[in-house]
């Protein structure tokens, strides 16, 4: 199989050396000086469980991207909007998409019966750009638990954990999950097949939804947030917000709101990306994790008082940020 990341920055950078060190035939999509280093040193990782180094094709230039049979988005959700349209074109009828972003995805509510069958997030997808770029059966979910940052031009580290769930989103297993898998775990990852990727998503939503804002705001990392006196209540009752629209949802959690936290403190002193963003100046990922559970809670009169606050600061933060 041919594979391709659009995006390889900390998280899709990291699931391409990984694909590159198992010898498999991988395009990295880049930008600015990160493309400039990987184009003339290659890519390193950093890691407690060995550093190493690949150099995979990597590339400026999105048409030569589009030959792949698997193309993983490895950009931050509210990037997906610009980069899926101009990806479309070059997609073959049997192209895989997987997508890789934080919050609810734009393909959440597709292949999906009942009343929210069909639902369009507008912070997700706006104007249904992304679901009009790609079709619904391309696509594949994942959910990536493992920390990365970018330490550098061409160098990530590693800093925990090396899990990622795969599923397809009408719940069956295909044997184009099963061949990506495959590919993945040949490179040390531990890709799982799922058939019930929404549930995870959840899982994952529930941490993004109330650590990442708060971590922004306050420039702590994920171990400070949830010991501290203060903000852990916070992020507690964040949490209590999203597990009642999951609820609503018909989703019930496999973890507890004590694990999912706890599961957090034990990464220990990591930044999250949000906060990476923030120090990078870069915009943050918080209307397709936040606004997008803003927006759903709306749908069904639930007030979500805690979220709301501090979908508020964080949004003028980021606006700040930006200008």
């Amino acid at each position: 199989m041919k594979f391709a990341v659009a995006g390889a920055g900390a998280i899709g950078g990291y699931v391409g050396a990984c694909l590159a060190r198992a010898g498999q035939d991988v395009t990295l999509f880049a930008r600015g000086p990160h493309l400039q280093a990987m184009q003339e040193r290659g890519l390193r990782v950093l890691s407690d469980d060995g550093d190493f180094d690949v150099r995979p094709s990597v590339t400026g230039d999105l048409s030569s991207v589009g030959d792949a049979d698997v193309i993983f988005l490895g950009v931050k959700a509210h990037a997906l909007t610009d980069l899926a349209p101009r990806l479309a074109p070059f997609m073959a009828p049997a192209t895989v998409v997987v997508s890789m972003q934080n919050g609810l995805p734009w393909w959440y509510f597709q292949q999906t019966d009942g009343p929210n069958g069909g639902l369009r997030l507008e912070s997700v997808d706006p104007g249904g750009v992304i679901a009009g770029s790609v079709a619904s059966d391309k696509v594949i979910g994942s959910i990536a638990y493992f920390a990365t940052t970018l330490e550098g031009p061409g160098v990530i580290r590693h800093v925990e954990g090396n899990r990622l769930s795969l599923g397809e989103p009408d719940g069956s297993r295909s044997e184009r999950c099963r061949q990506i898998a495959e590919a993945l775990i040949a490179g040390g990852v531990r890709a799982k097949i799922t058939t019930r990727i929404r549930h995870e998503l959840w899982v994952k939503l529930l941490g993004n939804a109330s650590l990442n804002p708060v971590s922004a705001l306050t420039g702590a990392t994920l171990a400070e947030i949830v010991s501290d006196r203060y903000t852990g209540p916070l992020i507690r009752d964040l949490m209590l917000e999203v597990e009642a629209l999951a609820h609503r949802l018909g989703i019930e959690l496999p973890v507890s709101i004590e694990q999912r936290m706890a599961g957090a403190e034990k990464v220990g002193e990591h930044k999250t990306s949000m906060l990476q963003d923030l120090e990078s100046k870069r915009p943050l990922e918080l209307d397709e994790v936040v606004g997008a559970v803003l927006e759903l809670g709306e749908r069904f009169a639930m007030p979500m008082p805690a979220t709301r606050a501090v979908y508020a600061c964080a949004k003028l933060l980021d606006r700040r940020n930006r200008a």
